[in-house]
């Protein structure tokens, strides 16, 4: 196992790299979505839909309803800016890479992330790390955190919340490989504060599909433990059951609390898995509306 120092310096080496590809795949996957503004108070235009019976008359847009024969309300953007606190597991089991795979967890974690705060600060939200970057508004939000990340000599596994408040929306990236009693209590402890998590599970290939045969060592990347396996495969299918029974009582705790929980696997584009990204903040936004939350400052 690696020293925590000398693994976060190989992380700091690596990170104007990784800034200028998270730069390449959010201007991709910028070109082909749409924002994340939703209906709501504003002076922008948003879109044209069929009014709904009880509504007030002041709402009915006369001029397109004189068209036809259907009644039409003007609905405007909900320009007010959101919270979005992004966060990426940089603990030692992250620095997982297969042949089966062209990145490490870690490597596609702060892509993703960066390329996540450059698309989100484009759209004019505001973005922080919690424990390490204050949330604000900015073009140059990417290479802030970029920048925060290669000065932290600190590899975190789950952040404090303590700074993340209500109504604010909160992105984990992490191979989510803590005890499913730890992991079940970090999400309901963003429950608790009223937060709208988006967790996303990174795995690599090899430890979806367990490959493994004949006699080898498997290294714990947490404590560096050996464990001689004479016959590898006999492992498999244990193996995969209780991954399929961590991985659902994380997304059936995740489900209870309104919470977003997808999967991304580093044999994948990046450009996927910021499309994931990208889709659940906007049902987050769209679910934090429908639940009454006042979009504000966090």
């Amino acid at each position: 196992m690696r020293p925590r120092l000398e693994a976060a310096r190989d992380l700091a080496s690596r990170l104007p790299e990784l800034l200028v590809t998270a730069r390449r795949i959010a201007a991709n996957v910028l070109l082909g979505v749409h924002g994340r503004r939703s209906p709501g108070p504003g002076e922008t235009f948003w879109q044209f839909r069929t009014y709904v019976a009880g509504e007030p008359a002041r709402q009915i847009d006369w001029r397109r309803s004189a068209r036809d024969r259907h009644l039409y309300v003007r609905e405007r953007e909900w320009e007010a800016s959101q919270t979005v606190w992004l966060f990426a597991d940089l603990s030692p089991s992250m620095e997982v890479r297969s042949a089966l795979a062209a990145d490490s967890k870690l490597d596609r974690a702060v892509v993703l992330l960066l390329a996540l705060a450059e698309m989100l600060s484009r759209g004019g939200e505001r973005v922080g790390v919690p424990g390490l970057v204050e949330p604000r508004i900015g073009r140059d939000n990417a290479e802030r955190i970029a920048r925060a990340l290669a000065q932290n000599p600190g590899l975190v596994e789950w952040p404090s919340l303590d700074r993340v408040k209500r109504s604010s929306e909160l992105v984990m990236l992490s191979d989510c490989l803590s005890d499913t009693a730890t992991m079940q209590a970090r999400i309901q402890d963003a429950g608790v504060r009223g937060t709208m998590l988006n967790l996303i599970q990174i795995f690599d290939p090899a430890e979806e599909t367990f490959p493994y045969r004949g006699r080898l060592e498997f290294r714990d990347p947490e404590t560096g433990e050996i464990s001689l396996v004479e016959r590898a495969e006999t492992l498999r299918d244990g193996y995969l059951e209780r991954l399929a029974a961590h991985r659902e009582a994380i997304r059936s705790t995740c489900r209870k609390a309104g919470f977003g929980f997808l999967v991304h696997h580093t044999d994948r584009p990046a450009s996927e898995g910021l499309l994931m990204l990208h889709a659940g903040l906007t049902g987050s936004a769209q679910h934090l509306g429908q639940a009454g939350y006042r979009r504000s400052a966090a």
